[in-house]
């Protein structure tokens, strides 16, 4: 299985709660050209998993103009910024096992992605996440790797590692 984590895009702070917070424009124009990059790589999604709150909201109103529609979307009130991790990957896992989902994305928040890589990555350090930023897990029987990550701003210069 193949589990993309993506980090909304840029969000303003003009809102009274966290979670109604709103893309900018280049929020917008960054989770696209995210979306542009995937496209390369012709990837198709079987799930996506996506965070109640708003901003995650509209950068998958952003992605699924530009993708083939996923067979399953759902919506988890356990992807938002201080969900518990290891929980968080627990329902992750789950979801993809029930609907046999050979690619996944993932759209969440800072903190809880840096934290999500390292819970399911042995040894893996909890990266940052730029806005818009997606990194590829790889999931093999009970072995999980750290594939690339991959930042607008880096999309010209290719930093697959």
């Amino acid at each position: 299985m193949q589990l993309f984590l993506m980090r909304h895009g840029e969000a303003s702070f003009n809102a009274s709660r966290d979670k109604e917070r709103t893309l900018t424009d280049t929020g917008r124009y960054e989770t696209r050209s995210m979306v542009k990059c995937l496209q390369v790589d012709n990837t198709r999604f079987d799930l996506v998993l996506v965070s109640p709150y708003l901003r995650a909201q509209q950068s998958w109103d952003e992605i699924r103009e530009l993708i083939p529609a996923p067979r399953h979307c759902i919506e988890l009130n356990d992807l938002t910024p201080d969900a518990n991790p290891s929980y968080a990957a627990d329902v992750i896992l789950a979801y993809a096992e029930q609907y046999k989902a050979d690619k996944v994305l993932v759209i969440s928040h800072m903190p809880l992605l840096g934290y999500l890589v390292s819970e399911l990555v042995a040894g893996h350090e909890p990266p940052l996440f730029a806005t818009s930023a997606v990194a590829l897990l790889d999931k093999h029987a009970e072995h999980v790797s750290f594939q690339w990550m991959n930042v607008p701003t880096a999309m010209a210069a290719t930093s697959r590692a």
